[in-house]
């Protein structure tokens, strides 16, 4: 199991070749994928947070607005982290949070396994 992140300058669309719109993919980031699902999978369910929603086994699409929030969330989530693995994970996660949240129009999407 793990999550992995992308952001999109747009509303993300799956190319086709009779598709006129242009990709919107700006980065992605794999490399931490089990760490951040180990995290996420350990937070409390029905809270007022937005991390806590992001399913590890689906994709998850936060926009602009739902990863400013999300970002208040960070702190917390760095007590929990349990190794460097971790840590590493969440200071990933936040620079795609931040991106996202200074990004007009822009979307985050956590690819679950």
């Amino acid at each position: 199991m793990g999550i992995d992140l992308q952001l999109h300058a747009d509303r993300p669309h799956w190319p086709s070749r009779r598709s006129k719109r242009k990709p919107t993919l700006i980065r992605q980031s794999y490399q931490h994928g089990e760490a951040l699902a180990q995290l996420i999978a350990k937070l409390p369910a029905n809270t007022s947070g937005k991390l806590w929603t992001v399913d590890p086994y689906n994709d998850t699409v936060f926009n602009e607005q739902v990863a400013e929030a999300a970002l208040r969330e960070i702190p917390d989530l760095l007590d929990r982290c349990a190794d460097d693995a971790q840590v590493e994970a969440v200071q990933d996660l936040t620079a795609y949070l931040k991106d996202c949240a200074t990004t007009p129009g822009s979307y985050l999407i956590f690819i679950g396994d």
